[in-house]
């Protein structure tokens, strides 16, 4: 166990949720390819053709954060909030996804942001079970 899955561990009421833990991960993981994503495109040549593929990169990413930083804060948790904040990111990567995934065969860094996108809309779909559960 290293990292974040420590750091939530070492909490006097740790999240007993392993969805939970993973998905704080997978949107620390997804903002970093997003942004990622995003300056690579900034560097295209044909960059105004990725105008939107950035908007939705750097989005996603601040979605991500936001999400990850909710998820990581355990005390007196407020389920509703959790839950919308889940399911506001998963659109946000869904969206995201599908407009990296329009530029995938070009742009290797599109793929892998599409990849992570997806990664972390599915952690989010699990966490929203876990939260409901």
């Amino acid at each position: 166990m290293h990292g974040i899955q420590e750091m939530l561990a070492t909490h006097p009421q740790p999240h007993n949720s392993a969805a939970i833990r993973r998905c704080v991960e997978e949107c620390f993981t997804c903002a970093a390819s997003c942004t990622s994503c995003a300056d690579a495109c900034l560097a295209d040549d044909n960059v105004g053709d990725l105008v939107a593929c950035i908007r939705l990169d750097l989005d996603c990413a601040d979605i991500c954060v936001a999400t990850a930083k909710i998820l990581t804060r355990q005390t007196a948790t407020p389920t509703a909030v959790v839950n919308h904040v889940l399911q506001a990111c998963r659109e946000a990567c869904q969206a995201c996804a599908e407009e990296c995934e329009r530029h995938a065969e070009h742009h290797a860094h599109c793929r892998v942001s599409a990849e992570a996108c997806r990664r972390c809309d599915r952690a989010c779909e699990e966490a929203l079970s876990s939260v409901a559960a």
